[in-house]
């Protein structure tokens, strides 16, 4: 079956399926391959679940003319997905970064559906699978589809570019994360600029950070830009007004305030702003759409709890969105700051120095209480607290109840910090 009958059979049961546990009836079941797992010995079972077709790599598993036979399942998803979104009328937005992406996808979802029929990648569906299956979930009637790509090697970005040939993108930032798969900071920063090579080299639309150096000269030469700034005057003007504990803003005279906590989540709302001009939504759309959006996930979530009023940031870190978060924790006018941090993961050669860094900045900012868990964090040399592992740290944490306070509570998503709820 050529690309091109495939995507006829998937335009006339639009629905793909990956996971036999979550079949959907009438769809196309990709086998897919894992580290410990063979999609293709799954096919029957999915055809039995209600699977429209299966798609296979391996001969001994076609065994009936549902199963479709191709030399590559995944490489086949992903062509398939490219062969869509050209058949599509949707405009892509593309959206890369090394901290935030999650939250910026969603902001600007929430504003550009206030006027547009548009689609977001879901969750962070954002690697070489994901994105695909994000890009065939674009229906006849989408106009806007927001597509996050996520990255920790360089090369990627630019595979995901040309698989959605994104029409407009936009770079969160340039941080710490994945170090130990780019190299350095600036493969970081090599590596998520790939989004902007393949935006420049086709005549795309590039929105930006104006107050970002790197993000400025990496575009001054370029015209099809759209920018947000404090201070330059040739470009959009959004005051940021604080975050005590929430991000509020001003906009033409207009305060924004919102349910997001942290200075780092104000350019997030930034990008949304300067999309919404950019699309024509009214700009008292805009208010409600930030003002509506509230967090989820382990992503800056507040939460009250036995007194504390905690700040769950546990979905991932990094030594980029680490310093920020202390810094915001450290700029909140309360009487009791504690913070509870977890490792931080894929720093390669210098996760030593990484953690020692932020064990030192957590120990200069006085905070009433620091406590540090992981591997990583028990090596630094500190007076702080620190336990080897999180069932230390839950042992210590009932022994010695912490004095109710603001708590935040941040480390890499394999930590699973937000079990510190659980103990409390």
């Amino acid at each position: 079956m050529t690309i091109a009958r495939l995507h006829e059979v998937f335009l006339d049961s639009p629905l793909v399926s990956t996971d036999t546990r979550k079949i959907q009836k009438n769809s196309i079941f990709f086998a897919l391959k894992g580290a410990n797992f063979n999609g293709n010995s799954f096919a029957s079972e999915a055809l039995a679940k209600g699977a429209r077709y299966a798609v296979v790599d391996e001969p001994e598993f076609a065994v009936t003319d549902q199963i479709v036979l191709v030399d590559d399942v995944l490489k086949t998803l992903q062509e398939l997905a490219t062969v869509h979104r050209n058949h599509c009328a949707a405009k892509i937005i593309a959206l890369t970064g090394s901290n935030g992406k999650t939250t910026t996808k969603e902001l600007i979802h929430s504003v550009l559906s206030k006027n547009y029929k548009t689609i977001a990648t879901k969750g962070n569906l954002n690697n070489h699978i994901g994105v695909p299956l994000t890009l065939l979930t674009i229906q006849p009637e989408t106009e806007i589809a927001v597509v996050e790509m996520g990255a920790n090697h360089q090369k990627e970005i630019a595979f995901l570019s040309n698989l959605a040939q994104p029409d407009f993108g936009y770079i969160t930032n340039f941080g710490k994360a994945h170090i130990e798969g780019f190299g350095s900071e600036e493969g970081v920063i090599k590596g998520k600029s790939e989004l902007y090579d393949y935006l420049t080299s086709h005549q795309k639309s590039v929105f930006l950070n104006a107050d970002d150096p790197i993000q400025l000269e990496k575009l001054a030469p370029y015209i099809a830009k759209y920018g947000f700034s404090q201070h330059l005057r040739q470009f959009y003007k959004i005051e940021f007004l604080g975050a005590n504990p929430f991000v509020e803003l001003q906009v033409e005279g207009m305060t924004i305030q919102t349910q997001l906590i942290g200075s780092y989540n104000f350019t997030n709302c930034c990008a949304a702003i300067v999309m919404g001009k950019y699309f024509n939504v009214p700009l008292v759309k805009i208010k409600e759409a930030l003002e509506s959006y509230k967090p989820e996930n382990n992503r800056s979530q507040l939460i009250t709890k036995n007194g504390h009023q905690i700040i769950l940031d546990a979905y991932n870190a990094n030594p980029t969105s680490m310093q920020a978060a202390l810094e915001n924790l450290k700029a909140m006018q309360v009487p009791s700051k504690l913070a509870i941090l977890g490792d931080m993961f894929e720093l390669g050669d210098t996760a030593a120095r990484e953690h020692q860094q932020i064990a030192d900045l957590a120990a200069n900012m006085h905070f009433t209480r620091v406590l540090l868990v992981g591997e990583n964090f028990y090596k630094t040399t500190t007076d702080l607290p620190k336990f080897a592992s999180f069932e230390q740290l839950a042992t210590f944490l009932k022994e010695h109840p912490l004095v109710p306070g603001n708590l935040l509570i941040k480390g890499s998503r394999g930590m699973a910090l937000e079990r510190v709820l659980d103990v409390l």
